[in-house]
């Protein structure tokens, strides 16, 4: 039955208990650092070259994080944007400046001061914590949004991260020009500071933005209770026990760190900061600092399965767990990680999906399998996380699900907990995302028939040739098993005899081949002889591929560059 204003009646139950402030409390993950403080005072928490913290010793410079900014009149409404690669202060800014009760943003460091100033200007960002070495590009942000707001601009309160690790020129410039120095700043704090948390889940904890291919990239909002039901969920579907020591490879502006930030106080793990990756450096981080767990983008696989041998440790002193997500890995990557003794688990999300939501759920009968069919299976993006409770292929157009056959394209859709609350200021792509009550991905999927989704590609990036539609991401699986071939990316280009035809960029690995007509011509042979005639590239263009901060290949260069070759003048099939 519906009341008269349309709305359902309230469900039937065997009582009329009420909530209290005894049995319900809002959910945020804030909780995880004050219980890791008392279950592993003296465990360390964050490590950073020469710089080690404990849980108690974190959970108190959180606290006085959190006090100096409500000093500053800092709190629920404001937004606290981050500039800085993986270091202490960037980990402590996910519980400090939400435990004063406003938003963190962590911005990419790789974008331009243009981009910046718009993300500042956006969010209105009343704090901007800056590491030294990105000082300038703040600085340069802030000039650009000062010259553009004019007599409205309203400077927000500079802090700049100093680090033991850079050359120290750099923040000395930055306290010459009258930043506050974020040592100095935490002093001004309380470290037994009464934190509340906030009174309903659905307050925003974190703000972030979409890769910013266009020029308004996306403000992505999310909630406490998202961040706390996928903090747990992220190192369930991993198996991260208790203690677990974790490398940061992934930036923790991507995602919040798809939650492991604040996972890792929920389990007590520490966390092993990386200014820069390397292969090099994540070797060492295994064998010399116990390093048990990492995530990373196919690039970074890639890395690791093709570094010499004076940077490789192998074989690892123990099984060490990758978490892969960003794009899909290949089967060849996977199979190869798995002979080097990395266990992989595929994951799969979005930016307003908190990272990371499907896993793809390993079965015990695929262990019996060859290594071949084993990376097959695995190389597909699973089910649902824990906390996302609906996950489906659907007809875009009818909202109908498509057949769990592995062949019926549809639009991969979510809906649950682990979706984010929003766009900010952005009411029109909000009504798009979340046309027919299910958040849109933009991915073109399948279901296959043991219920396991895949994704065949971005909608905007099927290639249509003579009228067929051909995956780009098929096309590379294939492409990337070449003998010479690092890694590739695969775009359409016009085709005058067929429209569009796949257009593959190509880097190669050292030494294996030169760039030359010769090797592009081997690789469409190799192509012809494992695929459809019509998948096979009918261009090839060798070098180094555009990549995001968090190793995405940025399609829509290549798509630009393809453009610029002009159309296939003639095309076999």
């Amino acid at each position: 039955m519906s009341s008269g204003r349309g709305s359902p009646a309230p469900e039937r139950d065997i009582d009329d208990l009420p909530r209290n402030d005894a049995n319900y409390t809002a959910l945020t993950p804030l909780w995880f650092l004050e219980r890791a403080a008392l279950a592993q005072p003296g465990r360390a928490s964050v490590v950073h070259g020469p710089v080690r913290y404990t849980w108690a010793e974190t959970y108190r410079r959180c606290r006085r994080l959190a006090s100096a900014l409500a000093r500053r009149s800092v709190g629920p409404g404001s937004t606290v944007a981050v500039i800085a690669p993986n270091i202490p202060a960037a980990y402590e800014a996910h519980f400090g400046v939400p435990m004063s009760g406003a938003v963190v943003n962590c911005v990419n460091i790789r974008l331009n001061a243009e981009t910046i100033a718009f993300l500042l200007d956006h969010s209105v960002a009343e704090v901007v914590m800056v590491d030294q070495e990105f000082f300038t590009l703040a600085e340069e942000s802030l000039k650009i949004l000062s010259e553009k707001k004019k007599s409205a601009f309203r400077p927000p309160i500079l802090i700049v991260i100093g680090d033991p690790t850079c050359d120290p020129k750099s923040l000395h410039y930055a306290l010459g020009k009258g930043a506050i120095e974020y040592e100095e700043f935490l002093k001004t704090g309380d470290p037994e500071f009464n934190w509340k948390p906030p009174r309903d889940e659905w307050q925003s904890i974190a703000l972030g933005y979409t890769s910013g291919t266009t020029s308004s990239p996306k403000g992505v909002v999310l909630h406490h209770r998202g961040a706390y039901l996928m903090s747990l969920s992220v190192a369930i579907v991993w198996g991260m026990p208790e203690g677990a020591v974790y490398l940061w490879t992934l930036p923790m502006f991507h995602c919040n760190g798809w939650c492991y930030t604040w996972a890792l106080a929920a389990f007590c793990g520490t966390s092993i900061c990386l200014r820069q990756v390397s292969t090099k450096a994540i070797y060492h981080g295994i064998t010399k600092q116990g390093v048990t767990h990492f995530c990373a983008a196919p690039v970074v696989l890639n890395n690791l399965i093709n570094a010499p041998a004076s940077e490789t440790f192998l074989p690892l002193p123990r099984v060490v767990n990758v978490n892969v997500a960003g794009a899909a890995p290949t089967p060849s990557q996977l199979a190869a990680l798995s002979i080097r003794g990395f266990r992989v688990t595929h994951t799969y999300g979005l930016s307003e999906t908190y990272g990371p939501s499907t896993v793809c759920a390993w079965k015990p009968e695929w262990d019996e399998l060859p290594l071949e069919e084993r990376s097959r299976l695995h190389c597909r993006q699973g089910i649902r996380y824990v906390a996302l409770e609906g996950l489906d292929v659907v007809d875009p157009k009818t909202m109908a699900p498509v057949p769990a056959d592995g062949k019926t394209y549809g639009e991969i859709v979510m809906r649950g907990n682990a979706v984010m609350k929003g766009y900010l200021k952005n009411p029109r792509a909000n009504a798009e995302a979340f046309a027919g009550g299910w958040y849109h991905s933009g991915d073109l999927g399948v279901r296959h028939p043991d219920g396991y989704i895949e994704v065949r590609d971005r909608m905007k990036d099927v290639i249509i040739s003579g009228g067929e539609n051909i995956s780009s991401l098929e096309v590379e699986k294939v492409v990337c098993t070449h003998p010479a071939v690092l890694e590739a990316s695969v775009v359409a280009r016009a085709d005058e005899r067929w429209g569009e035809s796949p257009c593959a960029f190509v880097t190669l690995k050292d030494g294996a081949a030169d760039a030359s007509e010769a090797t592009a011509n081997d690789i469409m042979r190799f192509c012809r002889e494992r695929m459809p005639g019509y998948w096979v590239p009918k261009s090839v263009v060798f070098g180094p591929l555009p990549k995001t901060a968090t190793g995405k290949i940025k399609k829509h260069e290549l798509r630009a560059k393809a453009k610029e070759l002009g159309p296939v003048r003639k095309s076999r099939m």
